[in-house]
């Protein structure tokens, strides 16, 4: 009868039912067959976030990257990013790199980069005569790139689920993160040269005008760092002060967006943050049916009976998190298989915060990763090109991705040493 239901359920699955039903359907499941009455779904919810006060933070970022997203902020960023970075070979690609990372650390990997730049970068990376298949996998990587830097939202949940440091977290993500774009612009200067595309004069004059126009959302990182670890603000509080921010710039300076666009853009956010939160009800039931039958610990004496060494382990992780990353939106990845590997991790000596670099760095990738990354279809629906083409363009960077992958997994110094240094709690 359990396995027929279990069947039946991964039937649903692959006929695509929400993901959040079919988690909720295998915790019931596990529920019903332990004989625990299923109010303790509710009961365990409730005490679980009722004393993680620091969730409010996820609609108030959401709601400031989609404020920025819906404004002219992208065209203002790529223009002062193009001043600074078009005159090297491949300046263009490497300003469609850091307009897209400075997007998706506020708006999370939710498809929302790719739709709202993508008609602005991509015809301008064929007009500079990039090759177009370089210009799709370009944009189509970039859609999740920048999920290390702050106030991402993944890290938020990945410290809640872990019970670690947001503040550190984000302090380890930025030289990884920086570490891959450094990567792609390599890769992007190099396609650049071979193109012939024509290099951009530097003028000093244009950075300046450029940086007068973008100023107010180009401070916003180093308000956020200033804030948080300079220790004048919490996050919560933080997160506040951006929406604050956010809709003055956007309403009173640059009056892009009305009054009355306003609930209409709530609303986009909000259904964002809803699908996360029923997602972390229904997956935080399963995690715990999972803790109570000692699934885990039952993973961990198998895997410490097969693999010995912690490399092998590390290798292993990143696997099984790639192919997660795939087959699953990043926030039911988070909910779901961060309780799970922690307790293996840690037993492979795995500190908890270059644990988490580690997982989100994957689950980066896993968007990209064909047959079924998320950013793979929503440029098939954004481009309006065929999926094996959007295949065929990933795959160079999903390479570049990789090896950059396997120096943040082999070097926790670089997620590290930034925590220790500046002594961040």
């Amino acid at each position: 009868m359990v396995s027929a239901a279990a069947f039946g359920i991964f039937i649903m699955a692959l006929l695509g039912a929400p993901v959040f039903v079919v988690i909720t359907a295998f915790a019931a499941l596990g529920f019903l067959t332990a004989g625990i009455p299923m109010p303790a779904l509710v009961v365990d919810f409730y005490n679980k976030f009722s004393n993680t006060p620091i969730l409010y933070t996820i609609p108030l970022f959401t709601f400031a990257g989609f404020v920025l997203a819906e404004s002219r902020a992208a065209h203002r960023i790529v223009e002062f990013s193009r001043a600074v970075l078009g005159w090297l070979p491949g300046g263009f690609a490497i300003v469609a790199l850091a307009a897209c990372a400075f997007f998706t650390a506020f708006t999370g990997a939710s498809g929302v980069t790719i739709i709202a730049l993508g008609g602005l970068l991509y015809p301008a990376l064929l007009t500079e005569r990039y090759p177009e298949r370089f210009s799709l996998g370009l944009l189509t990587s970039s859609g999740s790139l920048g999920l290390l830097f702050p106030p991402s939202l993944p890290i938020i949940i990945f410290g809640v689920i872990a019970e670690t440091s947001i503040n550190q977290l984000f302090v380890a993500g930025i030289i990884p993160g920086l570490l891959l774009i450094l990567l792609l612009s390599l890769y992007s200067t190099f396609t650049g040269t071979r193109a012939k595309v024509k290099s951009e004069r530097l003028s000093f004059r244009l950075i300046v005008k450029t940086a007068k126009a973008a100023k107010w959302e180009l401070v916003i990182p180093f308000i956020v760092i200033a804030g948080i670890f300079g220790g004048y603000v919490t996050l919560g509080e933080m997160a506040a002060l951006i929406v604050l921010y956010a809709i003055f710039v956007e309403m009173g300076i640059h009056r892009e967006i009305k009054l009355r666009h306003l609930p209409l853009i709530m609303h986009q956010s909000m259904v964002l943050v809803g699908g996360i939160l029923i997602i972390m009800g229904s997956a935080l039931a399963l995690t715990n049916f999972m803790i109570d039958a000692q699934i885990p610990m039952l993973i961990l004496d198998r895997m410490e009976s097969l693999v010995t060494s912690r490399w092998v382990f590390l290798i292993g992780l990143n696997l099984f998190l790639l192919a997660v990353g795939c087959v699953m939106d990043i926030y039911s990845a988070l909910l779901v298989v961060v309780p799970l590997i922690l307790p293996i991790a840690a037993s492979y000596g795995v500190h908890p915060v270059h644990l988490g670099i580690i997982f989100l760095a994957n689950l980066e990738i896993g968007y990209s990763t064909p047959p079924v990354g998320m950013n793979l279809f929503i440029s098939c629906f954004r481009f309006n090109k065929p999926v094996l083409a959007l295949y065929r363009a990933a795959v160079p960077f999903l390479i570049i991705l990789l090896a950059g992958l396997a120096v943040i997994t082999y070097v926790p110094e670089l997620s590290l040493w930034p925590v220790e240094y500046f002594n961040i709690k």
